[in-house]
């Protein structure tokens, strides 16, 4: 509460001013006595480097829970009990069935053969239950990372010919990139995730899906000859021109899609029209894969079980060898790892955000919480040791996820179960895997990436939520089809990037001006409550929630979302109130503070009218209107008040702008200086950059020169360390003083002006005696002068919520306008 103490008024007639502004904690003695026996001092202690230093030194309790926090299985698996045995291994091995065909395709767009998809995911899916903080995420193969792995094996190949084979890259880049994420995992680091947009990811998804159905659509066509790591657009020319190559795998594959679609269309309307056998009904959605790619391989093996191993009528998969033959450590050659670094980095973006957004999402959806920092080093723990089996870099998969979530599964033991489904394929299933179809596969990858894609209504909500992010989305999915996908993530952050600099740097600050409002509320409406529209009619009535009423601060050029039709009044002549909507840095502080000094110069007149003198003495830069005739009905400058509710950190850019606004304003109100005011500054680090500029507080010089400036600070009343006598005690004193204002009336104590001055709010002392806030009957008794006891006992005196040797520095907006209009009226008067 923002209060002008009429007992701080009366020292100031008997004190010295400046002792009233207490400059640091060495002055408290100088506080007169009637002062000390109401508030109890405080002054604020500066932070300190080393402070901050040691408060990042870790506690044993935080070294404790770090360590712990390694290893989340340690919190559940002793209470695992067999209901969640029973619920993980139907999950488990349900999502096994559905990875081992979604693995074997995946590994086609990265090039390798379909074992190295079942070695992945079998990493992934042995490794992440010791790690990981989700139950329903699957580590395993995924159509954007393993496109990406395909692009990487393809960069390399171009740059050095005949030099790595495609296994031989695809494990080192697993490696390279699990000991990244692993090493960003450890050092709990995250919350950099955040630092990338959604947009840019959106755009990437998109892109890569439309990326991965050019490629594909040959091979499900059974079209020969098309060159699939070329852009997409030629990919697309390119199998435009050749369509008429068809051959018998169009009828595999795009029947194999159809069937997909059909089988999904068909489960999610059974879902609705059958409630009771909703999960059922999702179970047999979630393995059409499995059951498609058994239907395609019993169809392939009747036709070519009779023809020699060479030979197929259409193209299958073909031998693969049982068990993990590719198994062994990951090449650490230095020229293949300067090839692969380069690369790196956005695989490692995008398996990162896929990743997370995964877990986030079902965590929120099933209430448990995720920690970012720990599934990024359980990604990285299956991306060190995937390589060793034979695998490549591999992410959260949502498809397998969404499985094993409907499946109800209960810890993430399941990737277990499901590691064991992977096992037996590995070993016992081999040989049914030659005779899959590679353009049924084709059909697979497609039906999966078509969800990726965005919606045109997800496209329009883009727009109606942010134009100009929804036109770097569009130009992200254009350059990927015209560049490729690397170029196209580039581009997008950096636009995001950019957008974002433009909207700090160049978003225009606020001169804010005062409007009094009322709460009310719709008495026709208020007990509907099925409508949710306040005021829906003119018949409408409206009953006041309160009769006080208060101010608030909207722009008075009028560029907000407020009713144009209302008054924004001025708070005071020559007082200005400037809000900085995103923020005060080095980005945006020359282009606010210039700003606000034209409005100021463009609404005031100097102080000082300039002789001829001065006007000769000029610099050929300064404002023209300086030295001219000026509006005499425009009043002087004599407050600045800044809204800091937005701003955390200064740095020493925009201290500096500050301070050189100061000066400008300074000699434009001279001989008086403007009196500057913070409202809601509350990081201490700041705080004390600006009270080392001078900010803050009135020095000596200035005291006088403002004339009758008083300090206002905000206090409130602390019972802590009160007994139960002094509570009585107090409240035997309230009632006095509330006895002593109604006796005295409307009498004026000596300072009529600043007792009625409350919160900005002008009203007489028995309207403030007759509140029955605490802090209110506090000021009452200060500022009316009543005959109150005396308050002996600390545990019973106002405290202030700020330091009182920077009374410039104010709670909030409010009291920084009070402060700067009473200091400013008393200036005037």
């Amino acid at each position: 509460m923002q209060i002008l103490p009429k007992i701080l008024n009366r020292s100031t007639k008997t004190q010295p001013t400046q002792e009233l502004s207490v400059p640091d904690t060495t002055e408290t003695t100088s506080l007169p006595q009637e002062i000390k026996d109401v508030v109890v001092p405080y002054y604020e202690e500066e932070p300190t480097v080393s402070g901050a230093l040691k408060e990042l030194v870790p506690t044993a309790n935080g070294s404790l829970r770090y360590l712990r926090d390694l290893l989340p299985c340690i919190d559940w698996i002793p209470r695992y009990n067999l209901q969640w045995l029973m619920g993980d291994c139907i999950a488990g091995l349900t999502v096994g069935l559905v990875v081992i065909p979604q693995a074997m395709a995946y590994a086609l767009l990265a090039g390798l053969t379909p074992d190295f998809g079942l070695y992945t995911s079998f990493a992934g899916a042995a490794t992440y239950w010791l790690f990981g903080t989700s139950k329903d995420i699957v580590i395993g193969t995924t159509a954007v990372g393993s496109l990406l792995v395909g692009e990487v094996i393809n960069h390399v190949h171009n740059s050095r010919p005949d030099t790595y084979t495609s296994p031989e890259i695809a494990k080192t880049l697993s490696f390279i990139t699990g000991l990244i994420l692993f090493g960003v995992g450890l050092l709990r680091l995250g919350w950099l995730v955040e630092v990338i947009p959604y947009i840019p990811v959106s755009a990437f998804i998109t892109a890569a899906s439309i990326t991965i159905i050019c490629t594909q659509f040959p091979v499900m066509m059974g079209i020969p000859g098309i060159n699939t790591s070329e852009e997409p657009y030629k990919v697309i020319i390119a199998t435009l021109r050749h369509l008429g190559d068809t051959h018998l795998d169009a009828a595999l594959g795009v029947t194999c899609l159809i069937l997909l679609d059909v089988v999904r269309r068909v489960c999610a309307k059974m879902e609705v029209r059958q409630p009771a056998r909703k999960r059922v009904w999702a179970t047999i959605s979630s393995l059409r894969l499995t059951f498609a790619m058994l239907l395609y391989t019993l169809v392939s093996w009747l036709v070519n079980r009779n023809l020699p191993e060479d030979r197929s009528k259409f193209r299958i998969v073909g031998h693969i060898e049982k068990g993990f033959i590719h198994a062994g450590p990951p090449s650490l050659d230095g020229a293949l790892i300067r090839l692969i670094l380069p690369q790196s980095p956005i695989i490692i973006v995008i398996l990162v955000i896929e990743h997370i957004a995964i877990a986030k999402n079902f965590g929120k959806r099933f209430g448990y919480q995720v920690n970012p920092s720990q599934e990024i080093m359980a990604q990285g723990t299956a991306n060190v040791l995937g390589p060793f089996l034979g695998g490549y870099s591999c992410t959260g998969s949502f498809g397998a996820s969404a499985v094993l979530s409907k499946a109800a599964v209960r810890t993430p033991l399941a990737g277990l179960f499901s590691a064991l489904v992977l096992l037996l394929a590995l070993y016992a299933l081999t040989a049914v895997f030659y005779y899959i179809p590679r353009a049924a596969l084709a059909g697979l990858i497609i039906h999966a990436v078509l969800n990726l894609i965005a919606s045109p209504s997800t496209v329009k909500r883009y727009w109606r939520l942010s134009p100009f992010e929804c036109l770097i989305w569009v130009i992200g999915v254009v350059v990927a089809i015209f560049t490729g996908l690397e170029t196209s993530i580039y581009v997008t952050i950096g636009l995001s990037l950019a957008l974002l600099l433009i909207r700090i740097a160049r978003t225009k600050g606020q001169v804010l001006g005062k409007v009094s409002i009322q709460q009310r509320q719709s008495a026709a409406e208020k007990d509907d409550k099925t409508n949710g529209t306040v005021c829906p009619s003119k018949d409408c009535q409206v009953s006041p929630i309160s009769a006080q009423t208060r101010d608030i601060y909207l722009d008075e050029g009028r560029n907000d979302a407020s009713n144009p039709d209302i008054v924004v009044a001025s708070p005071h002549p020559g007082v200005f109130i400037y809000h900085f909507p995103e923020g005060f840095n080095y980005l945006n502080q020359a282009y606010h503070l210039q700003n606000l000094a034209d409005h100021v110069y463009a609404h005031t007149r100097r102080t000082t009218v300039p002789s001829k003198a001065d006007a000769a003495e000029a610099m050929w830069c300064d404002n023209p209107t300086s030295f001219s005739d000026q509006d005499t009905s425009l009043p002087t400058l004599k407050a600045m008040v800044i809204d800091c509710s937005t701003v955390n950190n200064i740095d020493i850019t925009s201290v500096q702008g500050l301070i050189d606004t100061r000066n400008a304003l300074d000699r434009w109100a001279k001989p008086s200086p403007v009196d500057w005011h913070f409202g809601g500054l509350r990081n201490r680090w700041s705080r004390r950059a600006l009270a080392t500029a001078g900010f803050g507080r009135v020095t000596q010089g200035h005291s006088h020169s403002l004339g009758n400036w008083t300090p206002i600070y905000a206090l409130t009343t602390s019972f802590a360390g009160a007994t139960e006598a002094d509570e009585c005690s107090e409240l035997s004193r309230r009632e006095k003083t509330l006895d002593a204002v109604d006796e005295g009336g409307n009498e004026n104590h000596g300072n009529g002006s600043a007792m009625r001055e409350v919160d900005g709010e002008r009203t007489d002392e028995k309207d403030m005696a007759i509140s029955m806030s605490m802090s209110r009957v506090d000021m009452a008794v200060i500022r009316t002068g009543a005959k109150e006891e005396s308050i002996h006992s600390s545990a019973q005196r106002l405290r202030p919520v700020f330091a009182l040797d920077r009374p410039n520095f104010h709670a909030d907006l409010a009291g920084a306008v009070a402060a700067a209009v009473t200091n400013a009226a008393s200036r005037t008067g």
